[in-house]
């Protein structure tokens, strides 16, 4: 038996994703003044689609208790639905998007905090913030996958899905790029418009990488006869 329950566990993380947002949302930072506001960083977007996913985690968790010992076929069929759109979010959207922002804030931070995270941002942004933001991402996504078992779609339909949310993405910082003459970033303003375009490609890959490290540890959690399994529906 789980020393605490997941759904007490999901409830917690959501709630601590709604302190993070409201606090983020607080800080009288000049760039959310601009063009795009807070939704040109891929960190906001990010705690967005967690805060979305545990919240849907906790929505399935309330409907299977107020339906447990029901006959309602009708209940069952939106249950399920909502569960495969969790498992749809938690393949494409929550573990990928989730692991790339952790991987490539930390990278960038330690090559060179200035490409990424300018230590004028220290003036407006808390340590322990800044750790909700770009570290418990990791750890959280990892303990949802753990305790509840997601159906991922194939392979071949998840890498499409994740591709296309790259690609907006790298089309809403271009257009951002295109309104201001500022790049979201301080990386893109020193690299070269060829190194730029090489840039967002490996960034493309990468995070392809994750949604197959998501897939490949699903996998290995829930697929081994050996291992105790925690019931998550």
């Amino acid at each position: 038996m789980a020393l605490i329950p997941s759904q007490v566990l999901r409830v917690a993380i959501l709630l601590s994703y709604f302190s993070i947002l409201c606090h983020y949302k607080a800080l009288d930072m000049p760039a959310h003044q601009t063009y795009g506001g807070s939704w040109k960083f891929l960190t906001f977007i990010d705690l967005v689609i967690q805060a979305v996913f545990f919240g849907l985690c906790v929505l399935i968790d309330v409907s299977s208790l107020l339906t447990k010992g029901g006959d309602s076929r009708e209940q069952e069929r939106q249950l399920r639905k909502l569960i495969g759109l969790r498992d749809w979010m938690m393949a494409v959207l929550a573990f990928p998007v989730g692991a790339f922002v952790v991987f490539t804030f930390w990278s960038l931070y330690l090559y060179d905090r200035d490409l990424v995270y300018p230590r004028l941002l220290d003036n407006f942004i808390p340590q322990w913030l800044n750790h909700g933001m770009h570290t418990t991402v990791l750890p959280f996504i990892i303990i949802e996958m753990r305790t509840t078992h997601h159906r991922y779609p194939s392979r071949s339909w998840g890498l499409a899905a994740v591709c296309c949310f790259g690609l907006g993405y790298i089309l809403w910082t271009c257009w951002v790029h295109q309104v201001t003459g500022v790049w979201v970033y301080p990386v893109l303003e020193r690299i070269a418009p060829l190194a730029r375009v090489l840039f967002f490609s490996v960034m493309t890959v990468v995070i392809c990488v994750f949604y197959v490290l998501g897939e490949i540890l699903n996998s290995y959690i829930w697929d081994q006869p050996h291992t105790e399994k925690v019931k998550g529906e």
